[in-house]
C-alpha cells in the first residue's frame, strides 16, 4: 500500500526530553505563603539565581509583598534560608541585616547561623516544593505561562490551616534537632 502526503511520512519528531521548567522562590509561615516570584530575563525565559538577581527580587517583590500583607508585620519577621551562595553572599547578607536585624536573620554566615543543608528544617523544602510538584503537574501544563499559573493557583488553594500545622511540625522539628544535640554534645562530655 503507498501512501501520498505533503510531508515525509517516516519523519519522527520527538516529544521533549523534559517538562517545561521555571526557576521559582516562595516564602512561607503561618502568614501564608509570600510569592511565588519566577526569576526570568525579559523573554520570560529562566535564569540561574545569582547574588544581583535574589536581592533584586528581595527588594522589588518579596520586602513589598510582605508590607502589603495585613497578617505579616514585617517588624516581628524571622527570616531564615538555607545555604546557597546566593543567599549567603556579603551582599546578601548586608541587605537582608538592614530590613531583618539582630536574631531576626537565620542563615549561613550570620550571627545565628544556619546549617546550610538542612531540608529536614525548612518547611519550603520538607512540604511547600512536594506539595506543589504533586499538584502543579495534574493539569499537564504545556508551555511556561501555564506552568506558572498552575504554581499560582495551587499556592491560593493552600489551606491557612495546613499552614499552621506546617509551621507547627517546624517547631516540633527543631525542638528534635535540640534535643538530640544536646544528648550528643552530654555524651561526648560523659565519654
Amino acid at each position: 500500500m503507498r501512501f501520498w502526503a505533503p510531508n515525509q511520512p517516516h519523519e519522527h519528531i520527538p516529544p521533549p526530553l523534559s517538562r517545561e521548567k521555571v526557576t521559582v522562590w516562595c516564602a512561607i509561615g503561618k502568614g501564608g505563603v509570600v510569592g511565588p516570584f519566577f526569576f526570568e530575563d525579559n523573554d520570560g525565559n529562566p535564569v540561574t539565581v545569582n547574588s544581583e538577581r535574589y536581592i533584586e527580587m528581595l527588594q522589588r517583590k518579596f520586602i513589598p509583598a510582605i508590607r502589603r500583607r495585613r497578617n505579616i508585620d514585617i517588624y516581628t519577621v524571622v527570616f531564615q534560608q538555607d545555604g546557597a551562595p546566593p543567599h549567603c553572599s556579603n551582599r546578601t547578607r548586608e541587605y537582608l541585616r538592614q530590613h531583618f536585624p539582630g536574631d531576626r536573620l537565620l542563615s549561613r554566615r550570620t550571627d545565628n547561623p544556619w546549617p546550610p543543608y538542612s531540608p529536614d528544617l525548612n518547611p519550603a523544602d520538607y512540604f511547600l516544593w512536594g506539595y506543589l510538584k504533586e499538584r502543579v503537574y495534574t493539569g499537564n501544563p504545556r508551555t511556561s505561562e501555564e506552568l506558572k499559573e498552575s504554581i499560582r493557583r495551587e499556592i491560593r488553594r493552600i489551606p491557612a490551616e495546613m499552614l499552621t500545622r506546617v509551621v507547627d511540625n517546624f517547631n516540633v522539628r527543631l525542638a528534635a534537632v535540640i534535643q538530640q544535640r544536646g544528648a550528643w554534645i552530654e555524651h561526648i562530655i560523659n565519654y
